[in-house]
């Protein structure tokens, strides 16, 4: 197995982030060595509780990733795409398997980031769906497993969603 890179986001919901790395370690078994994770400038005063929830988690997994960050202006699809692709062209160049979460992203950092890597090869996509926001705001765990359903759009695509 490569080592693996996983690129999040910290948008409005610190449990989008916390959750869906819990699923992707869970349901994918994917064990990042790196992990990035871009905020924008109004969430930048939750990068410190997201990257240590990453931390416990990660540990939780028998890992200790690096874990960086990087902060992008509110809105700036633009300037989130340029950072997720020299991040991808970065890690692949590394030889490094990468993973980008969507789920934790608002609109414009998503938006950016997907049409950025429209013609750079990454590996995995991850969007953990909850069927119900109603206890949303909960541990992965504590909500129940049938209302969540976490897609990796590029892996599944290919007939390849678990490793």
């Amino acid at each position: 197995m490569r080592d693996c890179a996983y690129i999040t986001m910290l948008g409005r919901s610190l449990w989008a982030l916390v959750n869906s790395y819990y699923a992707v370690l869970r349901e994918r078994g994917i064990r990042p060595k790196e992990i990035r994770l871009l905020a924008e400038k109004p969430y930048e005063g939750d990068v410190s509780k997201a990257e240590g929830a990453i931390r416990v988690l990660s540990e939780e997994f028998g890992l200790n990733p690096s874990i960086s960050h990087a902060i992008v202006g509110e809105g700036d699809f633009f300037g989130a795409g340029l950072e997720v692709k020299k991040l991808v062209t970065t890690f692949k160049s590394r030889g490094f398997e990468v993973a980008l979460d969507i789920t934790p992203g608002r609109k414009a950092l998503v938006a950016g980031s997907l049409l950025s890597l429209s013609n750079v090869d990454i590996d995995h996509v991850y969007y953990l769906k909850i069927k119900s926001l109603e206890n949303s705001s909960r541990p992965y765990m504590m909500i129940p497993l049938n209302y969540q359903e976490l897609s990796d759009f590029v892996a599944d695509r290919k007939g390849r969603g678990d490793r």
